[in-house]
This record gives C-alpha cells, sequence and structure tokens, in this order.
C-alpha cells in the first residue's frame, strides 16, 4: 500500500501519529509540504499573512524536516503555491492509497484540504489525527465541543482531575532505503518566497533556529543544562534576554515538537530535579493553548469576527494614524513602543508585551482588535491561529475574560521595567 504523509503544522519525526500509522501500513511511504501561497499574500488589513521572521523560521523547519525523514528513508516533496496544484498529480505519480495528516478545523487550512479533494479523481483514504494537544479531544470530559467552559479555569480543572496525558507515540522502524526516492525538490529560500534575507538583531530574545533538533535542543538548555525551568513562574513575565521564559512557543506553533513530549520531560525534571509550582506553571501554560485550540474547535470562524465569541456589538473607530503610530512604536507609551519596536526588528515579543499592547490598541485607541491580530499573526515568528486570535478576543473584551480588563500601561511598565532597562534597550533614549 501507498502512503503520503501531507505536512502541514506537525512539522517533526517524534510523537508524530502520522508517521507512524503511514509506515505501520504502508509498503511505500512519501512526505509532502507546500510552502501555501495563501499564507504568504496581503490580508484585508494590508499586512503580508507571513513575513519575513515567521518565513525564515519555517524554512529552516522545513530543511530540518526533511533531513529526520532521511533516516526513515521517507523522501519529503516540497513545493510552493497551492497544494491543489500540486498533491493530485503526486498522488497520481505514485498511485497514492491513503493520506495521513494531522488535523486542522480553522477556515483556510479546511479550504486548503477541501480545493486537493474536489481536484482528486479517484477515492483517497483521508486519515485525520488530533496530534497538537496536549489533552486528546477523545479524552477530554465534554461530550461534545460545544460544551467546552468559556471559562478557562472550568476547563483546566476539570480536566487536570479527569484526563490523562496520552505517551509520545513511538515511531519505529524505518522503510526500506530503495523507499527514499530523488525528489528534485528544493526549499524556498527567502527570496522565492518574496523577502530580502536579513541579520539576526543582536537584541533579539529569540535568536533560535527552526527545526525539531533545534526545539530539542531548547530543552535541554533550558530544562537540564541551566534549569531555568524551576524558576519558570517567577521569570515568566521577564521582557529581556533567552531565559526569562521557556521559549518553547514557535516551536509548537508548527509542530516541531509536541505538547505531550514538553509534558513527559516536565514530569521527568520533576522527578529528578524538583517539582514545585514553577514546574507546573509551564504544563499550565500548555493547558492554556490547547483551551484556545478547544474554542476554535466550538466556535469556528466566530474567533475572527468583530463581535467575538461574545457576538459584543460595537463600532470600533479605523483610524490610519493610530495604525502607523502603534505598530511603529510612536504612541504616548514608551512601554508599548518598546514592544512594538521588538516585534517590528526581531518578529519576538514577551507575554506581558502582547497583553499590554493589544490592551492599548483595542481599549485605550478603541481600534478594531482584529487588525491588531492580524499584524501579529505578520508579525510573530511563533504565531498560532488559535491562540493568536484567542488571546487577542480575550484581551479586546470578545472572549474568554469574564472580568474584560484594561491594562494601565504606566502601572505595568513601572512593575515589569521598574528601572526602564527594557525601554531603553528598543527605544534608545533616556526616558529616567
Amino acid at each position: 500500500m501507498n502512503n503520503l504523509i501531507w505536512f502541514r503544522n506537525d512539522l517533526r519525526v517524534q510523537d508524530n501519529s502520522s508517521i507512524a500509522n503511514a509506515i505501520k501500513k504502508g509498503t511505500k511511504v512519501i512526505g509532502f509540504y507546500c510552502f501555501e501561497s495563501l499564507f504568504f499574500e496581503t490580508d484585508e488589513f494590508e499586512f503580508k499573512r507571513t513575513e519575513k521572521y515567521r518565513a525564515k523560521f519555517l524554512i529552516e523547519t522545513v530543511a530540518q524536516l526533511r533531513q529526520e525523514l532521511e533516516k526513515l528513508h521517507i523522501p519529503l516533496f516540497i513545493y510552493h503555491g497551492n497544494s491543489a496544484d500540486h498533491l493530485p498529480n503526486l498522488i497520481q505519480e505514485h498511485d497514492i492509497y491513503s493520506i495521513f495528516l494531522q488535523k486542522e478545523w480553522t477556515r483556510d487550512e479546511q479550504v486548503i484540504v477541501d480545493n486537493v479533494k474536489n481536484k482528486l479523481d479517484r477515492t483517497i483514504n483521508f486519515h485525520e489525527v488530533y496530534d497538537q494537544f496536549l489533552f486528546h479531544p477523545d479524552d477530554i470530559p465534554y461530550n461534545s465541543f460545544n460544551t467546552i467552559p468559556d471559562v478557562f479555569t472550568n476547563f483546566r480543572k476539570k480536566c487536570e482531575v479527569n484526563v490523562k496525558v496520552r505517551p509520545v507515540v513511538q515511531v519505529f522502524g524505518k522503510l526500506p532505503s530503495k523507499n527514499l526516492i530523488e525528489t528534485n525538490c528544493k526549499v524556498p529560500t527567502l527570496e522565492d518566497l518574496g523577502f530580502k534575507d536579513f541579520l539576526r538583531n543582536a537584541n533579539t530574545a529569540f535568536p533560535f533556529k527552526g527545526g525539531e533538533l533545534e526545539a530539542t535542543k531548547r530543552i535541554q538548555h533550558y530544562f537540564w543544562e541551566t534549569k531555568k525551568l524551576k524558576f519558570y513562574k517567577k521569570t515568566r513575565n521577564g521582557l529581556i534576554g533567552i531565559d526569562y521564559s521557556s521559549k518553547l512557543s514557535a516551536w509548537l506553533a508548527n509542530g516541531s515538537i509536541s505538547p505531550r513530549t514538553i509534558y513527559w520531560e516536565i514530569l521527568k525534571f520533576e522527578k529528578e530535579i524538583i517539582k514545585n509550582q514553577d514546574t507546573y506553571w509551564l504544563i499550565f501554560e500548555l493547558i492554556w493553548r490547547d483551551y484556545f485550540k478547544y474554542i476554535s474547535l466550538k466556535y469556528n470562524d466566530v474567533i475572527f469576527k468583530l463581535g467575538g465569541i461574545v457576538n459584543r456589538t460595537y463600532d470600533p473607530v479605523t483610524n490610519e494614524k493610530a495604525k502607523h503610530t502603534w505598530i511603529n512604536g510612536l504612541t504616548k507609551e514608551p512601554f508599548v513602543n518598546a514592544n512594538m519596536k521588538e516585534l517590528l526588528e526581531t518578529g519576538w515579543m514577551s507575554n506581558r508585551g502582547r497583553q499590554n499592547v493589544a490592551s492599548f490598541w483595542s481599549k485605550e485607541l478603541e481600534q478594531d482588535w482584529r487588525m491588531g491580530a492580524a499584524y501579529f499573526e505578520s508579525m510573530l515568528i511563533d504565531y498560532d491561529v488559535h491562540s493568536n486570535w484567542g488571546n487577542w478576543m480575550y484581551a479586546s473584551g470578545v472572549g474568554n475574560d469574564p472580568r474584560n480588563r484594561k491594562f494601565n500601561i504606566k502601572l505595568q511598565a513601572e512593575r515589569y521595567d521598574a528601572t526602564g532597562k527594557y525601554q531603553r534597550l528598543w527605544l534608545q533614549e533616556k526616558l529616567f
């Protein structure tokens, strides 16, 4: 049986159900990845949906995925354009019987799959699996996605009591060496995707490369070499440097590493080094990540609508000047400006910064929160559709925050950047 693995946001070999199942059930197995044109187009707010920072990280990730697959004697066919223009031909050429892929349910990802299916001239078995969760959908204590609670704490407490995290999926064996055929496919360069190459900003808090092996190196550093994990909760609101937080979000976002892998590594750390509130808090954040995925499963495209999941009615001001000053770090708030400059120059921003600039944009400037979310989608190395749009709804009063809080930016700056070191780093001017 000839099988194909369609990679999207599961760009890893370890703990990958699609690979394990394809090898188990196939005599011939090939991989497919497409740099989808859709994700490099300009959106309704005039932002390129994937800017240079995430593009470079993705290129590095796919290059490393190809190398890791070769160890299993699985060739990876890489294209740039539309999957519907390439995948049907590949299926026909290699007489593919089944396609194994990670289940994606958000709007654009579903459109891409539907477009491929519509161009197939024969029946192909699609085996889709939920492989991006900590708490698997089949294991959560809810009868349907519609009964997922709209308050995170209720979801977390019930799941923590009732759900066991599944073990990582073991990929056993490899295909015969003759399976590793020549693809004549190259990983596209930044120039191929419409960008100029760039040098990484020396002050970035995220100086890391994409790829499964890089994610593993990061865990080795943060957990075992520096043991920074045991201080995670105390330092996670930091602003400067590589070790104030785990920085695993970018690899999680494109599936270079799975939440299950991280979870079981945390438990190993707790057993061998220390178990405390800090180690638990990284699990807590993985549960938040799950929660936003379940919210998008519950509400589907509503997460992209102005009124959000609470269907709030309001008419935001659309102000080009506000957009320009916010994006370029020219507002009246130095703390907002520093964070926005960091994002503009590195593709990264701390969790604390994201909450502040989102609150400022939607509640202080009273702008369309979707424009802010779209800008983050464009710029962030660690963009994840569920977390990004879920967090923006939350910060803007149209999501899962029952208190609908508004940040006091000056107090936040005093608390988290008391000496002004972070603001000086990015604004390069005397503030104090």
